[in-house]
């Protein structure tokens, strides 16, 4: 049995940041564990390559939840990322640490040490920024960020809009406020994805004191009495066992880490029982709280030929892509699916933004068929702070075995009234001069849909995940919570959780920065702990 100080369970933007930190000293010994292969395919670097990672079985879990009781009991698809950087290696790229009342809010339920304040020197240590070092950006941490590195006519003139409806030109979503329009702020850099596995998993696997093992199923955390002792795995068909002599840390996600934990025996005790698990810990909060972003697309035709749809069909600019990127790393290549965006405030209530919008400068009814054969752009909403919670609960013993997820979108009345609102906003937007002289026809929701009840029903009948799930193992004391404010899970010795699943509740934008800064901050609290 290989014996090692550490082990950490997942290589994504929670367990990167975490290996480079415990190696850097060569102190401890790690052993990183990771279900995927290693981050060798082309489309994981390039930032276009979303579009091939996306459905690759190879990189991807390919989740699905449901069927989902309140939008027409559909299933919706979950990618989530099964390779070295996980979902940083196939995610949109873009970085949003969401507004500072959300960390505030995880601090005022009890997290003490989470407040934005607590959790802004580690954004900033992750950052090179291309605003360079001020009070609240980094220059010189190991994640590469840039502003979109592709802009385009055509997000420019989304941009006019915004001004048009209201909506204030904002450079830095991340700066001193978040509502307004601009082109989003991204993880890459001169044509290459800033992924954590490029970003801090390169530099620390080359260390004597670090092991990466890749294609590694973890089957279940070990334990001693109340201790965790370290894990099974299998690789290659054949199982193994590591012990730590100091932690097991769980960077699975949102999915993988409630499921290896009531695999192991963490969990509501009679779902255990109900697979024959054997049980450590009645923790009932494991797969609990479950929440994500539900996005809706409203879909354009337009008679400009400056899409990605366009680029596609026609041989001349594929070839010109080609040359532009592999010559100067420019051009459409360097594209993140939504380059450009907004945030805003659309319900009288609320005082801070509680809508998102992308704006994709191109169109598609299914990524499998490719782009669509009209000239076509998307704006993508979701609401900011949804209230439905959903579950994720053991569906087998077998490890390989997918775990159900229901996330219950659209659960709540406030919910509902906010979707609707949020397409009638979109669609007002695509009124506005900018938009309106380009745009040939809604294709989606399309014109017929005027009423409350018809936008409600396209929100059901094709909205889907925006890819953040969260909090599935939530911070805090109550006897729903999973870990303590520095992350350990309750009522475990040796046993700590940094990804997205401790967030209390969802933060208002992307993930992907906010689970980099658990990250970051997780290896300061093991690394305390160690001394």
């Amino acid at each position: 049995m290989e014996e090692v100080d550490f082990i950490v369970v997942g290589a994504g933007s929670g367990g990167g940041p975490i290996v480079h930190r415990l190696t850097e000293s060569g102190r401890f010994r790690v052993l990183l564990l990771e279900a995927g292969p290693r981050d060798t395919k082309r489309g994981l670097h390039i930032p276009i390559g979303f579009s091939q990672t996306f459905l690759d079985p190879e990189v991807n879990w390919k989740f699905s939840s449901g069927p989902e009781p309140h939008i027409d009991g559909r299933r919706v698809y979950w990618p989530r990322g099964k390779v070295l950087g996980g979902s940083s290696a196939i995610n949109g790229m873009v970085y949003i640490r969401g507004l500072p009342s959300d960390y505030d809010k995880w601090h005022q339920m009890g997290n003490e040490g989470w407040s934005f304040s607590d959790c802004l020197p580690y954004f900033k240590r992750l950052e090179t920024h291309p605003l360079g070092k001020t009070e609240l950006h980094g220059a010189a941490g190991p994640v590469a960020i840039s502003g979109a590195e592709y802009r385009s006519p055509l997000g420019d003139t989304f941009l006019y809009a915004c001004d048009e409806i209201g909506l204030p030109r904002n450079d830095d979503f991340n700066g001193t406020w978040q509502e307004g329009a601009g082109y989003y702020h991204v993880t890459s850099s001169k044509g290459r994805r800033s992924s954590t596995a490029r970003s801090y998993l390169a530099k620390a696997s080359r260390l004597a004191n670090c092991r990466v093992v890749t294609g590694a199923l973890v089957e279940g955390v070990q334990f001693e009495g109340s201790r965790a002792v370290g894990v099974k795995y299998r690789v290659r068909g054949q199982t193994q066992a590591a012990r730590a002599r100091r932690e097991v840390v769980l960077c699975a996600g949102a999915v993988g880490t409630p499921h290896i934990l009531q695999l192991s025996g963490l969990g509501p005790g009679a779902l255990l029982q109900e697979h024959g698990v054997p049980v450590v810990r009645d923790l009932p909060g494991v797969g609990a709280n479950l929440q994500d972003h539900f996005g809706v697309h409203s879909v354009y035709e337009t008679w400009w030929r400056m899409t990605l749809n366009d680029d596609y069909r026609s041989w001349r600019r594929r070839l010109g892509a080609l040359v532009s990127y592999y010559v100067m790393k420019r051009g459409p290549l360097t594209a993140s699916p939504g380059f450009a965006g907004a945030f805003a405030r659309i319900m009288s209530q609320s005082d801070e933004p509680d809508v998102q919008i992308h704006f994709f400068p191109w169109s598609s009814s299914r990524l499998d068929r490719g782009f669509d054969p009209f000239s076509g752009f998307t704006m993508l909403v979701n609401q900011s702070r949804p209230e439905s919670r959903g579950s994720l609960r053991l569906a087998s013993p077998d490890p390989a075995a997918k775990p159900s997820i229901v996330a219950n979108y659209l659960s709540t009345e406030n919910d509902r009234q906010t979707m609707v609102a949020a397409l009638r906003f979109v669609r007002e937007l695509s009124r506005c001069e900018s938009l309106a002289t380009i745009i040939i026809d809604e294709r989606a929701p399309g014109a017929d849909a005027t009423t409350d009840e018809a936008l409600l029903a396209y929100a059901r009948a094709h909205g889907q995940s925006a890819y953040h799930p969260v909090g599935t193992c939530r911070m805090g004391h109550d006897s729903g919570a999973v870990v303590d404010p520095r992350l350990k899970v309750h009522g475990i010795e040796g046993l700590r959780i940094a990804d997205a699943s401790v967030m209390p509740t969802l933060v208002s934008g992307n993930t992907n920065a906010a689970c980099m800064m658990i990250g970051e901050k997780a290896a300061d609290l093991i690394l305390a702990d160690a001394r």
